[in-house]
């Protein structure tokens, strides 16, 4: 027997083992059922005296009577109890009147059936096809308990291995988080010499905590630390040890560092630690399972030498209701925060992901970069998939700019839906609403410029928007570059108050930043002459929704309200003095824009610079748009 051979057998003995198990559970419960089933079939049956059989005869008490070898069985015309029938049983003598007595009565009577195939058939139905279902029954839950583990694989680890060769991801693939690359590359250092960190007396960090809102890249920051280290790789889903039997998790994680500890050195990844690492409260009560199997991963975090080369790694989006006992050092040690990309990280975003994609000469990605500002790893690369398939769309072999700019408003507004035909009353107030934001934002010096204005509707409900992009990036932003952007906000409904003298529900989600906005001033950034330098409001689930909670009395609350109108009243009075005092190149705009149904920022500014020309709308446009993208004139 070779090693390979010695290495099977405890495996081969353990699976026999547990299928005699299963064999005798089963066979236990067909028995039970088998009896349960018999009983309801010939229900509750009480022995009689042949005498008294006779006396039921007479009496025209009997309903059917089947005379066997062994016994007589009898079936009353009563029945008390209606779910299980009674039927009564005698001992056969001698009697050759029986059945004349029988037939008189009327009682119907049969002779029991003895022959071994109906022996052979009763018990197929009685014991071997209950058998048989309930083992098949119980061998698909088992598996499916076990996850494709096997039979009685319930507490068993599954956890995906993967190497360098199959991840196929390094540090090169990502980008735009140089930090985090920079607090992981220490780990990969480690594993690929431990002398060095080892003699000097320094310990690798047992585990590292990724934190940072959705689609920034924690997981392929899991696989690129993989790549490096080319080492075993664990990757799991903290759902994955949740279930509903408790002790379940808790088994999985015990079996999962059991394993990882005979690979060593290696990387577990645990996704969204936050399913099995919520606080353990018991205010309002908890969940045994789920604390189970969090009180198993700290006892197995304590427990392994992180001198062997055993890295754990995890990836949440909402760090703050995590376990303080998994956070302590000894756990995860180090947290690395994996932020969305400042305007260099998003060019290089871009480049790593376009770099299978052909591009034509116009494309210039650190525009696309500056219009994206906020924008993740996992939208950058649906914006260069979707400008890639706009370009085979229309026929042609490479991207270029302008496909890039609609990939960007695709992926922040939605498609065009061209289906949508808007009369020309409305058409007429989307363009003097969409101008009216320009308008505004043109005028106040501290708003960032225009860069597109359409009112083709969009697929997210959008029928037109105004879209800004920054000069440069920008990290803060002073009182008055806020108090300008709600006059931009406002721009939209005050251009429809004075032109149309009526208001409509166009500006809901133009209120609705504004709201935001000046409210964050008040509560947030201390920008408020009433209140002074008072946190008002604190932020949850910053990586996620970033939902406010308010943090005083209600009477405060109603002043802070009391502010915010104020604020945001101020800000629409600015927007409608700028909407009055320039109706003129509104009007001009705005009856472009229906024509025209886009207007890029350049060719907006010219119109709007020379307001106080003689020219006409039309020769200004003529001398704006280049003469190659002028339409030909009809013969």
């Amino acid at each position: 027997m070779d090693n390979n051979d010695k290495k099977r057998d405890p495996n081969k003995n353990r699976n026999i083992r547990s299928a005699l198990i299963m064999v005798a559970i089963c066979l236990v419960i067909t028995l039970l059922f088998s009896s349960l089933l018999t009983r309801y079939r010939n229900g509750n049956q009480q022995e009689i005296s042949y005498s008294e059989f006779l006396n039921m005869v007479e009496k025209d008490e009997v309903k059917e009577v089947t005379v066997g070898d062994s016994k007589i069985t009898i079936v009353p015309k009563k029945q008390t109890n209606p779910v299980m029938k009674t039927t009564y049983y005698t001992r056969p003598i001698s009697d050759y009147k029986l059945v004349d007595r029988l037939r008189d009565s009327g009682v119907k009577f049969s002779r029991e059936d003895t022959s071994s195939s109906s022996t052979i058939l009763s018990i197929l139905l009685s014991y071997v096809l209950p058998f048989v279902l309930i083992y098949g029954a119980m061998f698909l839950i088992m598996r499916n308990l076990g996850r494709g583990g096997g039979m009685m694989s319930v507490g068993k680890s599954n956890a995906k291995v993967y190497v360098e060769k199959k991840t196929g991801v390094t540090f090169a693939d990502v980008a735009g988080q140089d930090e985090a690359k920079e607090s992981l590359t220490e780990m990969v250092d480690f594993l690929h010499d431990p002398g060095k960190y080892l003699k000097i007396g320094a310990k690798l960090p047992k585990g590292a905590l990724l934190v940072g809102p959705p689609g920034t890249g924690k997981t392929l920051l899991a696989k690129a630390l993989a790549g490096e280290a080319n080492v075993p790789f664990f990757s799991l889903s903290g759902s994955d040890f949740v279930e509903m039997f408790v002790g379940v998790g808790a088994s999985r994680v015990r079996d999962l560092f059991k394993q990882a500890q005979s690979m060593a050195p290696c990387i577990i990844f645990i996704d969204e630690v936050d399913a099995i690492g919520k606080s353990r409260d018991s205010r309002f009560g908890g969940n045994d399972e789920r604390e189970q199997t969090l009180n198993a991963l700290l006892a197995e975090m304590d427990g392994f030498d992180s001198s062997k080369g055993l890295i754990i790694l995890a990836a949440t989006n909402r760090p703050e209701v995590l376990d303080k006992a998994l956070l302590r050092p000894g756990r995860f040690d180090r947290r690395v925060i994996v932020e969305r990309p400042d305007l260099k990280g998003r060019v290089e975003t871009l480049k790593v992901h376009s770099r299978d994609v052909k591009m034509d000469e116009t494309v210039d990605l650190e525009a696309v970069a500056l219009a994206t500002s906020g924008a993740v790893g996992s939208d950058l690369a649906n914006m260069i998939n979707e400008a890639a398939l706009a370009a085979v769309k229309d026929g042609r072999s490479a991207v270029s700019q302008n496909d890039l700019m609609e990939a960007v408003e695709v992926v922040f507004a939605g498609k065009e839906k061209k289906d949508r035909i808007l009369n020309e009353k409305e058409k007429r107030i989307v363009a003097y609403h969409e101008v009216g934001h320009a308008v505004c934002i043109a005028t106040c010096k501290n708003a960032e410029p225009v860069q597109k204005i359409t009112i083709v509707p969009r697929t997210m409900g959008a029928l037109g928007f105004t879209m800004s992009v920054p000069e440069e990036e920008k990290y803060l932003m002073s009182k008055e570059e806020i108090l300008d952007e709600l006059v931009g906000l406002f721009g939209g409904r005050a251009a429809e108050e004075v032109v149309f003298q009526s208001i409509t529900t166009g500006a809901s989600n133009d209120i609705e930043r504004a709201t935001s906005i000046a409210r964050s001033m008040i509560t947030m950034y201390g920008m408020s002459d009433r209140f002074g330098l008072v946190t008002l409001e604190s932020v949850q689930d910053r990586y996620l929704d970033g939902r406010a909670v308010m943090n005083c009395s209600e009477t405060t609350g109603a002043q802070i309200d009391e502010e915010v109108q104020k604020v945001l009243r101020n800000a629409y009075e600015r927007s409608l003095a700028i909407i009055k005092e320039n109706r003129d190149v509104l009007d001009e705009i705005a009856a472009f824009l229906v024509e025209r149904e886009n207007i890029t920022g350049k060719e907006f500014m010219e119109i709007f610079n020379r307001r106080n020309s003689s020219q006409k709308p039309e020769e200004i446009m003529a001398e704006t748009i280049p003469a190659e993208e002028s339409e030909p004139a009809e013969e």
